[in-house]
């Protein structure tokens, strides 16, 4: 085991892995206030534009197995190494051609970051302490959304100045500086694969671990679910719903992003005075509030995103905390959360589309609210579950 983060270098690797988390959102999310420009310049139809969106989570979970192998075969600095250079390399190539260039970037780039999904955790779990590692996974999945609210705020500005394909590129800017501190953070072992060691079968609790493994997965699928449904569709229900003008309705898609910063910071604290179920019940209430406010009480939207807001965000600390703190090894982390992740986001890649069908088949939101508060009892349940088994940090 590594002693990293105990030696004076630990708060380098903290920021490595803010850095690095920067880049596992922003520049998906670069492309969408540019989706206009891409459409007149590029000729794309609007079932490309979705399908380009769409892109990402969908390798998230495709790619979720590869990304696994990766990390315990080439080991979670090289992986991670691997991952910067795929999102530099990404970013370049959507930004440097036609409509084709265009969409194999992007699934350079949803490669990429799948393989940094799977082993930052392994990473958190390896080199940080019990006690720091709500920490460190709290200011990850900060990071996440940190990188998205930056590139998206700054996307759209640096296109009416310099045109669409700088605007796409800049977000490359994260990948360089997140390498250079990831090199200073590990030296030499950045460049030089080492396999995990293989998980021991005469272990004791396999049984056990497949059932906690089905149960994490079922809350994450309904948090996935959940968060790209009402990150599609947000603004349109407002507008619908309540009249709001294009600008104003994407104002409750941003509450409902930045306030997730809350909630991955809160959750570790959280948890270090009450049990990981009681956090977790907590979250989903405030993730239920989402579905039940905007039918009951739509005029509060402010108020339902920014509980969803908090919600979302610390759902995944939560549920990432649980994956390191209860697989027995580092190559039983890495098989866990290859399943958790890749069914989840397979739940995720389909909610848009689905939400949208049935949107569009019945003319209300009802529907798609009633599928979200379903998707919401299924994360309470699965964490409700799983979560009662997760050792307190010592």
């Amino acid at each position: 085991m590594s002693n990293l983060a105990r030696e004076p270098r630990g708060w380098l690797l903290m920021l490595a892995i803010g850095l690095i988390a920067l880049n596992m959102r922003g520049p998906l999310v670069a492309v969408a206030p540019v989706i206009a420009q891409l459409e007149d310049d590029l000729g794309f139809t609007p079932v490309e534009l979705g399908f380009l969106t769409g892109i990402p989570v969908l390798c998230f979970a495709l790619a979720a197995p590869l990304a696994s192998l990766a990390g315990r075969k080439l080991g979670p600095e090289f992986a991670i190494t691997l991952t910067l250079l795929g999102v530099l390399f990404g970013v370049v190539v959507r930004s440097a051609g036609g409509g084709a260039l265009v969409m194999l970037g992007t699934v350079i780039l949803g490669v990429a970051i799948t393989i940094g999904n799977i082993v930052v955790p392994l990473i958190i779990r390896r080199d940080f302490t019990p006690a720091r590692q709500g920490a460190a996974m709290g200011t990850y999945t900060a990071a996440l959304n940190i990188g998205s609210f930056l590139t998206s705020m700054v996307s759209a500005p640096l296109a009416e100045l310099l045109g669409w394909r700088p605007a796409i590129a800049a977000s490359g800017l994260f990948a360089v500086a997140a390498a250079a501190v990831w090199v200073i953070a590990v030296g030499r072992r950045a460049f030089i694969p080492a396999a995990v060691p293989a998980a021991d079968p005469r272990r004791p609790g396999k049984l056990t671990s497949r059932w906690i493994t089905a149960a994490l997965t079922f809350g994450f699928a309904g948090q996935a679910f959940s968060y790209y449904g009402v990150t599609a569709w947000l603004p349109s229900l407002l507008s619908d719903e309540l009249g709001m003008a294009p600008a104003a309705a994407g104002a409750g898609s941003s509450l409902f992003q930045i306030l997730a910063i809350v909630g991955g910071l809160g959750v570790p604290l959280a948890a270090r005075f009450a049990s990981t179920t009681a956090v977790g019940l907590a979250l989903g209430l405030l993730w239920l509030t989402v579905p039940v406010g905007l039918l009951l009480a739509p005029e509060l939207w402010w108020l339902w995103c920014s509980f969803g807001g908090v919600a979302q965000g610390g759902g995944i600390t939560l549920i990432f905390l649980a994956i390191i703190r209860l697989a027995r090894d580092q190559a039983s982390a890495a098989r866990m959360s290859a399943v958790v992740q890749g069914t989840g986001y397979s739940f995720g890649a389909v909610a848009p589309t689905l939400l949208g069908y049935v949107h569009g088949t019945t003319g209300a939101w009802t529907g798609p609210l009633l599928m979200i508060l379903c998707s919401v009892a299924a994360f309470i349940l699965g964490t409700a579950l799983s979560l009662r088994r997760v050792p307190k940090p010592h």
